[in-house]
């Protein structure tokens, strides 16, 4: 056992004793402390490594949201490209359909002039100046007809033994004949005209019954 010795005001000094079990009850303190110093630390190491550990999945879940609301902007934004094309489509179609009515509605009056020139070259002088008069005429029928095919119009085929077709044709008339069997064209009598795959007005014929 250890002893120490004190001043008591000038008086004798006196021993003071450190019993064996009060040097132990010190050292298992001290272990306290440092076990609890040791427990702290491993609390606040396992706090910031779930504080870590949290922060890494906020941001995977932030991500993960960030993706997703990406992924809806794509599609919306397919969707009104989608929508936008076929509005154009839509809007370019009833554009060239109007086009062509108006063109159609413009050469159907034409048409009246060409069937009128038919009819005057069907019965032209091939003789003196009423000759060079039909060659004229004949001139300006062709130049219609060039025009009219440089804008898509063509006539429809029609001819004496052709097969009536009623897409195409339209019969005044069906009627026996002897040169012709049933159902095939005997005679024009109006050319018809077409663009495209668009009737704009049927062959005028007779058809053999």
């Amino acid at each position: 056992m250890a002893r120490k010795k004190a001043n008591n005001n000038g008086k004798e000094p006196k021993e003071i004793k450190i019993t064996v079990d009060e040097e132990a009850q010190a050292e298992a303190a001290e272990v306290e402390i440092q076990a609890a110093e040791e427990a702290a630390e491993a609390e606040a190491q396992s706090a910031e490594s779930t504080e870590e550990e949290i922060t890494v999945e906020e941001l995977q879940k932030a991500l993960d949201e960030s993706r997703s609301q990406a992924q809806e902007y794509l599609e919306g934004w397919q969707r009104e490209r989608a929508a936008f094309d076929n509005y154009r489509r839509r809007v370019e179609q009833q554009r060239e359909q109007t086009r062509r009515e108006l063109l159609i509605s413009i050469i159907k009056r034409y048409l009246e002039v060409l069937d009128d020139l038919e009819l005057a070259l069907k019965n032209k002088p091939t003789e003196g100046a009423g000759a060079e008069w039909a060659k004229g005429i004949e001139l300006i029928y062709r130049k219609m007809l060039n025009i009219l095919e440089s804008e898509g119009i063509k006539p429809i085929p029609a001819e004496p033994g052709m097969q009536f077709d009623p897409r195409y044709h339209e019969a005044i008339s069906h009627e026996p004949h002897d040169e012709h069997e049933s159902e095939q064209i005997i005679e024009v009598l109006r050319r018809g005209y077409m663009i495209g795959d668009q009737v704009i007005r049927p062959a005028l014929v007779r058809v053999a019954q």
